[in-house]
């Protein structure tokens, strides 16, 4: 491990990288699907939080962009995206709509069967009202749970969640502590270049050096490793020369 002081510096560095790639209250999120119609479908938290909820369900084993598509596309090929009408449709429909060509996700039936729960989740927990989730200023622990609940969410889209929802829209919450770091491939392997976790380490490993690193919002390093496994730390061949964390980097040209 590195020592103290080293952490320090890529603690400074992350976190300077998160600031370079914060968005403002009231800017639009930008999901980069391309698609500028997906995009304000997501950023409605107001008239259709749900479209942001059945997106963070949908990211599972497919690439983000294409999994915040997926609420668009399903309202192209069902018609309407009003809650109340997704909530009457049988699941029949939500499987016809995943199947056709081009599926919407790898696995058609079963998201479309998650998609499904998720509306009848919403309509049972939260009287139909995605925002409900979020609108009463829930603790970080609470707003994980919440998520968590959704058939087919485990701990890597929860807390992916709720870090959008607080990092980018801004959602009042009342602490930080439990908006843990994203198990994501990318920042796993930042984060193991880095050399602040081993090789194949647990996601227990990756999540409490962030939180050892800033115990009172973790998840902060998140989106900042993300975007540097993405533009710069690639499996192969990584564009180490341009990293923004060249300087503290201990890979190098020569990354584990």
């Amino acid at each position: 491990m590195l020592s103290v002081s080293v952490n320090e510096a890529i603690r400074r560095e992350l976190l300077h990288r998160w600031q370079q790639l914060a968005i403002s209250v009231g800017q639009k999120v930008a999901f980069n699907t391309g698609n500028s119609a997906s995009e304000d479908l997501l950023n409605d938290l107001q008239g259709h939080p749900h479209a942001f909820v059945l997106a963070c369900v949908m990211d599972r084993q497919i690439n983000a962009e294409r999994a915040w598509l997926i609420p668009y596309s399903l309202r192209q090929r069902l018609g309407r995206f009003d809650f109340c009408y997704l909530a009457e449709l049988p699941v029949e429909r939500f499987l016809a709509a995943f199947s056709d060509q081009p599926p919407l996700h790898r696995f058609p039936e079963v998201m479309a069967k998650n998609a499904y729960a998720a509306i009848h989740h919403i309509r049972g927990e939260y009287c139909g009202d995605a925002s409900r989730i979020w609108s009463d200023c829930p603790s970080s622990a609470l707003l994980v749970l919440r998520f968590l609940g959704f058939q087919g969410a485990g701990p890597k889209i929860a807390t992916m969640a709720a870090n959008i929802l607080v990092r980018d829209f801004h959602v009042p919450v009342s602490d930080k502590y439990s908006i843990d770091i994203s198990p994501d491939v990318q920042v796993r392997r930042v984060f193991t270049r880095l050399g602040l976790i081993r090789d194949k380490a647990s996601d227990q490993e990756l999540s409490y050096t962030a939180r050892a690193m800033n115990p009172d919002y973790p998840g902060i390093f998140d989106l900042a490793a993300w975007d540097v496994g993405r533009t710069w730390c690639h499996p192969k061949k990584p564009d180490c020369g341009h990293c923004c964390l060249s300087s503290v980097c201990p890979a190098g040209e020569t990354p584990t």
